[in-house]
């Protein structure tokens, strides 16, 4: 990766039950491109992700979602695992922090589950997509166009199916990240 993130900020959205590897192998390539990382949650202390179905290993929050701005963000990294987009998708916060970055057209990194949350927030139609195989029909009748690849763009919103394709979307990930906001993408509504 050649591309540098340094001086930007991201935030992970992520509630218990995230698919760990999905959180961690993005994060360590965000890092290593220079980019200042937090992980901002409903869980006000700390986190706890999932390695499939076993309980994986807590993580500190560093911002409370109640306290989150999207302002104060350059992108937005979405893990997967079932438990955690799940929760996320009817807590009216996570939504709205969600739709902020769209709004703003800054860049958003989905993989496996995640993209339910942009689906719950209203942010998918007429957008290229892809997702964990189980809800490429959900992001189907949600209004988007949906592709059976490790990894899709579009506008600056970045999608992989599952862990497999994590080297494609952390590289992709990385690139849009530094490209910044997309000013063509349309605003969520």
């Amino acid at each position: 990766m050649t591309e540098r993130l340094d001086g930007r900020r991201i935030a992970v959205l992520v509630a218990h039950g995230f698919e760990q590897v999905e959180m961690t192998e993005p994060v360590k390539a965000l890092k290593r491109a220079g980019a200042k990382v937090d992980i901002v949650s409903p869980e006000a202390a700390q986190v706890t992700g999932h390695k499939h179905l076993d309980k994986g290993d807590s993580f500190p929050v560093d911002v409370p979602l109640e306290q989150a701005a999207s302002e104060g963000y350059d992108g937005l990294l979405i893990p997967g695992g079932v438990h955690s987009p799940d929760r996320l998708r009817t807590d009216k916060k996570a939504l709205s922090f969600v739709r902020s970055f769209f709004e703003a057209g800054k860049p958003v990194a989905a993989i496996c589950h995640g993209p339910q949350l942009l689906i719950s927030a209203g942010v998918v139609e007429n957008c290229e997509m892809t997702g964990y195989k189980a809800i490429q029909i959900d992001l189907r009748n949600a209004g988007a166009t949906v592709y059976d690849r490790e990894v899709v763009v579009d506008q600056g919103v970045v999608t992989s199916r599952s862990p497999d394709d994590l080297p494609a979307f952390n590289a992709r990930m990385v690139e849009e990240f530094a490209e910044g906001e997309h000013s063509g993408r349309m605003a969520a509504g």
